[in-house]
């Protein structure tokens, strides 16, 4: 820390309170240093936090956190905060396994209040505070910083819509990198917008209102009047948009990297007695040239050399990203009703290639997950047939969507969702892990599990002819390499079978885990415990009768989950087979949300990886050998 002079002094937002103008700005180029230093090494959300770095000094300067409350939208712009209040020395670790969470996180800081993820969730969050705090007689500043991206969120809609219904002092901050809000027009509005925020202003506009009201005989007449004529003026002068619509008082754009600006302007807005959204411009990625010029690509980075940028460095291997992207393309070309879906989510779910290529059938709707839904079903109806591609952890705020607009009329839709299954580095919220269980309770929802390149295209285009809704699930991973086994065609409803040793012990599973079920059998059949894997293609529904007779032949049976196993496919298989003889294990993530590491640490910690998947087979067939013998004993007495 000896190279940066200010923030190494810096332990927590009081430590700001004495600090010059001059030494504030010093500080915001140490903040942006200390974050590419770190986040080089680690890997991170990048470009959204050096954009930030002004607004959150200003905010730790002029009100008192943690009695005041700053609520960050989604959380991908929290470093600086982090790095404010006493969490320099975390940054080593951030987002590795027992380390520092790249998201606001409660239990990590009295400074954090929500434990953020999601998109456009921080104004409800705010205003659930600030009226729980009010009826417990607390009166603190609860301030919801949101960006322009979760602002495409629904609901964020709906909290300023209640917000400005219930008129509560709130002051919602904007952090606007990208979008173009219609505002004040000429220099009157722009004085307007000055003077409105000022306690000079309110105390003369309070007087003047007194003055009038009181003019004998024609007071109230004249006073209406006037404000006739101020509504006009200001109508004329001051265009509205959708936030004075909404009941808020709307001040801005202000520049959101001057931190003397921005401190006077909150020092104003501290002082107003109603709802108030602060539009502040900031620049995405400042401080860092390569992150200024192409932010998309420095939202979230794997460690790299600053010096030299992000470099691409080809792989020999194949994301199943990568292997959803050549699929449909190749399904495209020759079928002109294939079109794809997205929440935002375009470069992440492997989109990018289909829009550029086919601009016409391609739609980025924003982070509006419910609204992707209901207008695949609509593009259903007209005959299409949409392709919905968002992460696992999003298509969970559309169950409502996918049950009653597609399910019930059976509309044959494909999701595809990205980030399946355990999911490194970004924690609890990103989790992809309750898919399988949320929707294969849907009647006639199709689901299946890809585990290489050639079956993520068999799957595709056999959901893309499937008279139904249809789910392709696979993890942020590398798909495995085409082998006999896994180039058999694929059969409705069946999986495929390794080894036929068809004796002792079975290891059932779906997806990329095949890998790890294949490295597992290795291991234990050089340990004398012939195993064989089966990969089952199909979650739901699957042969029920093809997998029994398969399964009967084993004395013990293991289901691997990637995902829950409440609600999962074990359960499933394991109330299957309650009458049978055999013994019957589910390994998976059990009661608990997965934090953040790697995806090899995390699947250590649910038993998923080999060599823990192997000695949980030696220690229950240990168990089952004993069970045996003390069944003989009973039987022989």
């Amino acid at each position: 820390m000896s190279e940066y002079q200010i923030l190494s002094k810096i332990e927590g937002p009081e430590d700001l309170k004495g600090l010059t103008q001059k030494e504030l700005n010093q500080l915001s180029s140490e903040i942006r240093d200390f974050i590419i230093d770190n986040v080089s090494k680690t890997g991170g959300h990048f470009a959204s936090n050096l954009g930030i770095v002004e607004l959150t000094i200003a905010l730790h300067t002029v009100f008192n956190s943690p009695n005041d409350k700053f609520i960050f939208d989604v959380g991908h712009q929290c470093y600086p905060h982090k790095i404010l209040t006493g969490r320099k020395g975390l940054f080593p670790q951030n987002r590795q396994l027992n380390g520092m969470s790249g998201f606001t996180r409660r239990y990590e800081s009295p400074h954090d209040f929500v434990d953020a993820g999601h998109a456009s969730t921080s104004i409800s969050s705010a205003m659930g505070i600030l009226l729980g705090e009010e009826l417990q007689g607390k009166f603190n500043y609860i301030i919801p910083i949101i960006g322009d991206a979760a602002l495409t969120g629904g609901m964020a809609y709906e909290a300023m819509n209640h917000l400005g219904h219930l008129r509560k002092k709130m002051i919602v901050i904007l952090n606007d990198n990208n979008m173009s809000i219609d505002g004040s027009v000429g220099a009157i509005s722009s004085n307007l917008s000055k003077m409105t925020a000022t306690k000079s202003y309110q105390t003369f506009k309070h007087f003047a209102d007194w003055t009038m009201l009181h003019i004998p005989f024609i007071g109230k007449s004249f006073y209406s009047g006037v404000m006739r004529w101020k509504k006009s003026v200001k109508t004329f002068f001051y265009k509205s948009n959708i936030f004075t619509d909404l009941g808020l008082k709307y001040i801005g754009p202000i520049d959101g990297h001057n931190i003397g600006e921005l401190q006077r302007v909150l020092k104003r807005v501290k002082l107003l007695e109603e709802p108030v959204l602060l539009h502040v411009i900031t620049k995405k990625g400042k401080g860092y040239k390569p992150a200024e010029e192409d932010p998309g690509s420095y939202h979230g980075v794997k460690p790299f050399d600053p010096k030299l940028g992000l470099l691409s460095s080809p792989s020999s291997k194949t994301t199943y990203t990568n292997a959803f992207t050549k699929a449909i393309l190749e399904l495209a070309k020759d079928d002109d009703k294939i079109v794809a879906i997205t929440a935002a989510m375009m470069t992440g779910t492997g989109l990018s290639k289909f829009f550029n290529t086919y601009p016409n059938r391609s739609f980025d709707v924003g982070i509006t997950e419910e609204h992707a839904v209901t207008l695949a079903s609509g593009m259903a109806i007209a005959g299409m047939k949409p392709v919905v591609s968002i992460y696992s952890t999003f298509i969970q705020r559309s169950i409502d969507q996918i049950i009653h607009d597609v399910a019930i009329p059976r509309l044959p839709i494909v999701f595809t969702l990205d980030r399946a299954g355990i999911v490194p580095a970004d924690g609890e919220a990103h989790q992809g892990l309750f898919d399988i269980s949320l929707l294969k309770s849907i009647p006639g929802m199709l689901i299946l599990a890809p585990s290489t390149e050639r079956e993520m295209l068999w799957m595709l285009d056999f959901a893309l002819k499937h008279n139904g809704p249809s789910v392709i699930r696979y993890p942020k991973d590398y798909v495995l390499e085409e082998d006999d086994t896994l180039s058999k065609p694929l059969v409705k409803g069946q999986g495929v079978l390794y080894n036929n040793h068809k004796n002792r012990v079975l290891l059932i599973t779906y997806g990329e885990l095949v890998k790890d079920a294949l490295l597992a059998s290795n291991m234990l059949t050089d340990k004398g415990f012939d195993t064989d894997v089966y990969s089952m293609r199909f979650l739901s529904p699957f042969n029920k009768k093809e997998l029994l007779s398969t399964i009967k032949s084993y004395d013990m049976v293991v289901v691997l989950e990637d995902g829950i196993i409440k609600g999962g496919i074990g359960e499933e298989i394991e109330s299957l087979s309650r009458n049978r003889s055999q013994s019957i294990y589910i390994l998976g993530v059990d009661g608990n949300f997965l934090t953040h590491g790697t995806r090899e640490d995390l699947k250590k910690i649910s038993q998923l990886d080999p060599n823990s998947i192997t000695n949980f087979v030696i220690e229950k067939s240990d168990e089952v050998r004993h069970r045996e013998v003390v069944e003989r004993i009973k039987n022989k007495w």
